[in-house]
C-alpha cells in the first residue's frame, strides 16, 4: 500500500472511534533499509556504527551466539570480512542501541508516526535492545549447534535507560498507549516498566504462559496444557501488578498457534464452539487489558498442513532443517507433529471472512492469490456466518468485551485463585468494593466438581445464581452450579 492508503485508513478508523498502533520495529531493521545499505559499504562509513560488527575469533564466528530462526546470530559480509550480529533472520540486522545516533533516528522516527496521529505503539521484542558489553558466549546445551544469547541480549543492562529516555524524549509528549513485546520478562519486571511512575511503558506481553507446555523447553517437542501450572504462571503475573503496574492478557498472536486447538479442542464442531467460549471466558475475566488476536473471536482452529512445502514461516522451516537435518536431535515425524502443533503459520493464515474461494480475504475472481493456503475449514468458520448467530464464538466474544466496559469489578477489581491443584476447573474471584464475582471455567470435555471452596461461594446464602456470563445458556449455569459441577467445557462468571 502506498502512505495515501494509510492515511486514509488512519482517518476513517478515528471516524469510528478505532484507534490504531504501529507496530515499532526497532531492536533490528531490515537489510535493505539505508542505514544498513550504507554500513555495510566500508569499516570507515559513518552508518557502521548504527548496527553491531566484530571481526571473526581464531578463524570462527565473533561468539557463539545462536539466531531465534536457528543457524548462528552472525552472517559475514564479503565486502569488509567482518560479521553481523542478526539475533532473528539474516536480513535482520540487529541496531546498535549504544550509538546515541542510533537512539535519535528511531525517536524521530516515531515523531513521525505520532504527528500524522496514530495512537501508540506495539513494540516488537523491545527487551532486547541493549546488549552486554563483550558480547560474551552464551550457555551451549549438551548437541546444540549454537549459544543462547538470551543471558547476555534479552534484559539487558541498560534496558531501562533506553526505555525510560525514548518515553521522556517521545512518548510522554503524546496521549499515546504502548505495549511492549517482551519475551523472557519476569512478573516483576513488568511491574516495574508498567508502573506509571517510572516512566517506561504501559503494558508488556510475557510470554511465560505460552512457553511452558513443552518437553525440555523446546518449542517442537510440545505437551498438553498442565492446568495447575497455567494458573500458578497467571497467579504470578496477576499478583505482581496488584498495587502497581498492569497486566496484558493473551493467548494467541502471530507467533503462537490458535488457542482453541492448543488448549480446547477443533475434533467437534460442538467442542470447538464449547472451549472456544471457555478459553474466552478464562482470559477475559482476569485484571488486565485482553487483547483478541485476529481470527479467535470466531474460533478459528490450527491450519492442521501435513506437508513441509505448505508451510512458509522461516522459523518452522529452518528448524526442521537444523534439527532433523543437520544436528539429528529429532525425527521427521516428531518435528513434523511439533510444527503442526507449534508452527507460527497457524496463525498467519488468511483471516476467514466468508466461505468463498479464499475466505474474502482476497477477491475469488483475483489474479493474485494469497501468500499462504486458506484453511480449509473456512467454509464453516467465517465471520459472515457469525455475525448474526446469537450462539456463535464472535457473539460471545462481543459479550465479553461489552462485560468489560461495563462492569468496573471485571475492568479493576483484585484477583484471587481458587484452587491451584485443581486438574479441570480455572476458578477465581474478583473482588471491588462489597461486589465479589465467582469465575468458573471447566476446561476439559468431560463433566467435573466444582471445587469446594467455589461451590460454597455460590451456594452461601444464594437460593439461585445470579449469573453474569455462561459459555451454555444462563438457565443450564444455574443448574450445573446447583449441583456444584460444571459440564464439558462450561464456564460462568456469577456474583457471590
Amino acid at each position: 500500500g502506498t502512505m495515501e492508503d494509510f492515511d486514509e485508513l488512519l482517518s476513517e478508523a478515528h471516524k469510528r472511534g478505532i484507534r490504531i498502533l504501529m507496530d515499532l520495529v526497532v531492536n533490528h531493521t531490515s537489510d535493505e533499509m539505508a542505514w544498513f545499505v550504507e554500513s555495510r559499504k566500508s569499516r570507515e562509513n559513518p552508518y557502521r556504527d548504527y548496527y553491531i560488527w566484530r571481526e571473526g575469533k581464531d578463524g570462527r564466528l565473533p561468539n557463539n551466539w545462536g539466531s531465534c530462526f536457528s543457524g548462528p546470530a552472525w552472517k559475514k559480509d564479503e565486502t569488509t570480512g567482518e560479521y553481523y550480529l542478526h539475533l532473528f533472520s539474516t536480513k535482520q540486522p540487529d541496531l546498535n542501541w549504544e550509538n546515541p545516533k542510533v537512539r535519535q533516528g528511531v525517536y524521530d522516527m516515531m515523531r513521525f508516526w505520532l504527528d500524522k496521529g496514530v495512537d501508540g505503539f506495539r513494540m516488537d521484542v523491545i527487551n532486547f535492545i541493549s546488549k552486554e558489553p563483550g558480547l560474551p558466549d552464551g550457555p551451549r546445551e549438551p548437541g546444540a549447534l549454537y549459544g543462547d544469547f538470551t543471558p547476555h541480549a534479552v534484559n539487558g543492562p541498560r534496558v531501562h535507560e533506553f526505555l525510560k529516555e525514548m518515553n521522556r524524549e517521545v512518548l510522554a509528549r503524546y496521549d499515546v498507549m504502548t505495549v511492549g513485546e517482551a519475551p523472557g520478562i519476569t512478573a516483576q519486571r513488568n511491574e516495574h516498566i508498567t508502573n506509571p511512575a517510572n516512566g517506561e511503558l504501559d503494558m508488556l506481553f510475557l510470554f511465560e504462559h505460552v512457553d511452558f507446555d513443552c518437553e525440555d523447553n523446546v518449542k517442537w517437542k510440545p505437551l498438553p496444557l498442565d492446568l495447575p501450572q497455567l494458573k500458578r504462571i497467571f497467579a504470578k503475573q496477576q499478583s505482581a501488578v496488584k498495587n502497581a503496574g498492569w497486566a496484558s492478557l493473551f493467548t494467541g498472536n502471530h507467533d503462537q498457534p490458535r488457542v482453541v486447538s492448543r488448549w480446547g479442542d477443533d475434533s467437534t464442531e460442538g467442542s470447538r464452539v464449547r472451549s472456544a467460549k471457555a478459553l474466552g471466558l478464562m482470559l477475559h475475566m482476569h485484571r488486565g487489558t485482553p487483547y483478541v488476536y485476529q481470527g479467535e473471536e470466531l474460533g478459528m482452529t490450527d491450519v492442521h498442513f501435513t506437508r513441509l512445502d505448505q508451510y512458509r514461516d522461516l522459523e518452522s522451516l529452518n528448524a526442521y532443517r537444523q534439527r532433523v537435518e543437520e544436528a539429528k536431535v529429532q525425527s521427521a515425524e516428531s518435528m513434523m507433529a511439533g510444527i503442526a502443533a507449534r508452527g507460527r503459520d497457524n496463525a498467519r493464515t488468511p483471516m476467514q471472512w466468508d466461505g468463498s474461494a479464499y475466505a474474502g480475504f482476497t477477491a475469488p475472481d483475483a489474479a493474485v492469490e494469497p501468500w499462504i493456503s486458506v484453511n480449509r475449514n473456512h467454509t464453516q468458520i467465517n465471520a459472515a456466518g457469525e455475525f448474526d448467530d446469537p450462539d456463535s464464538v464472535y457473539t460471545f466474544y462481543k459479550r465479553l468485551i461489552a462485560i468489560r466496559h461495563e462492569n468496573a469489578l471485571v475492568a479493576a477489581g483484585d484477583w484471587q485463585l481458587i484452587d491451584a491443584d485443581d486438574q479441570y476447573v480455572y476458578a477465581f474471584t474478583r473482588t471491588l468494593g462489597g461486589e465479589k464475582l465467582l469465575v468458573a471455567v471447566n476446561l476439559s470435555g468431560r463433566t467435573v466438581d466444582l471445587p469446594r471452596d467455589a461451590a460454597e461461594l455460590v451456594q452461601h446464602g444464594v437460593t439461585e445464581p445470579d449469573i453474569v456470563i455462561s459459555t451454555y445458556d444462563a438457565s443450564h449455569a444455574v443448574v450445573s452450579l446447583a449441583n456444584r459441577e460444571l459440564g464439558p467445557w462450561e464456564g460462568a462468571a456469577v456474583r457471590v
